[in-house]
């Protein structure tokens, strides 16, 4: 642990990104000012709820913690922070924007030109499924995530391309704005969530079971300085490299490069699990509050699905 809090010296900007902080102030006040006195403005619009409130302070809180706290410094330092960061980026802060943003602010967004065509990307499940999860492995591809991380334009486009892609994926699940007829039954949104999980575990399983370290920019030192300018300011970085303070990720951890890769991605798996476990238990009870509302209209339904076996039983003698 004294070795991690050796992050200090990378000064206060490398360490809290104030600019993040003033963006996310910015952008809070705007979304706080549409959605608790603009609200009239939009088509179907109320006062925001209680619990959306709440729920849209914990979404940035939790975005700032992610991408803007020590924890995005130390994810360029270990790998086990960096899927931290993904899981808490991806896996956790995209479902959660669906219990904070109103239904009637999704239902305005997805009919502006752009975000047009996300929402048609959602409608169609397997497509979603597949461009996320193919997006996150292609990600960490050894070779394609090194290049990533040593240029900022790349590394900042492709981490916004992924949380796109991760928003669009729990739509089908998890949106309220389409009509039911547009929604999967609770049966297989539920399989769509271990989808989710199934098309993740080869790019976990690679990380976790090689024999050998896999990314240059957690192993060789002139890669991961390089790879640092990312988040540390230019000048504090080759202040620390002209007095010879750091030379590679070790000065912070004792784990191994090797060591580090692996409980980065058995500590993804393990919160990917979390995380799903609870959207799963909240489509249970949405189901379950669903089917008990009229018992009669459950009843009948199932005598419809009784008389079809008997029609092809019937049939097929």
């Amino acid at each position: 642990m004294d070795r991690l809090m050796s992050i200090r010296i990378f000064g206060f900007i490398g360490n809290w990104s104030p600019f993040l902080i003033a963006f996310m102030i910015v952008a809070s006040i705007v979304y706080f000012l549409i959605t608790m006195k603009w609200y009239k403005d939009i088509p179907g619009g109320r006062k925001l709820k209680t619990s959306e409130f709440w729920m849209s302070v914990s979404v940035i809180i939790l975005f700032y913690i992610t991408f803007g706290s020590p924890v995005d410094i130390l994810s360029h330092i270990l790998f086990t922070f960096h899927m931290i960061q993904m899981a808490l980026g991806l896996l956790l802060i995209p479902p959660m924007l669906y219990f904070a943003i109103p239904d009637y602010l999704w239902a305005y967004m997805i009919k502006l030109p752009v975000l047009r065509v996300f929402h048609k990307i959602g409608q169609k499940p397997l497509l979603a499924l597949v461009l996320f999860c193919g997006a996150f492995s292609l990600y960490h591809i050894p070779k394609v995530m090194d290049t990533l991380k040593l240029n900022q334009s790349l590394h900042f486009a492709s981490l916004g391309v992924l949380f796109i892609l991760a928003v669009i994926a729990f739509w089908p699940v998890l949106n309220k704005v389409d009509p039911p007829e547009k929604h999967m039954n609770y049966l297989f949104k539920t399989l769509y969530v271990f989808g989710i999980g199934g098309l993740l575990l080869p790019a976990c399983a690679m990380i976790i079971f090689t024999e050998t370290p896999l990314f240059k920019t957690y192993t060789e030192s002139a890669a991961w300085l390089k790879s640092m300018e990312l988040c540390v300011p230019a000048g504090v970085l080759d202040s620390l490299k002209d007095q010879n303070m750091i030379s590679g990720p070790e000065y912070f951890s004792n784990m191994s490069p090797l060591s580090d890769q692996r409980t980065g991605g058995v500590i993804m798996k393990i919160l990917q699990e979390v995380f799903f476990g609870f959207i799963i238990a909240y489509l249970f009870i949405k189901w379950w509050n669903q089917e008990s509302k009229d018992p009669d209209e459950i009843t009948r339904r199932s005598l419809e699905a009784a008389n079809e076996r008997k029609k092809m039983e019937e049939l097929y003698r």
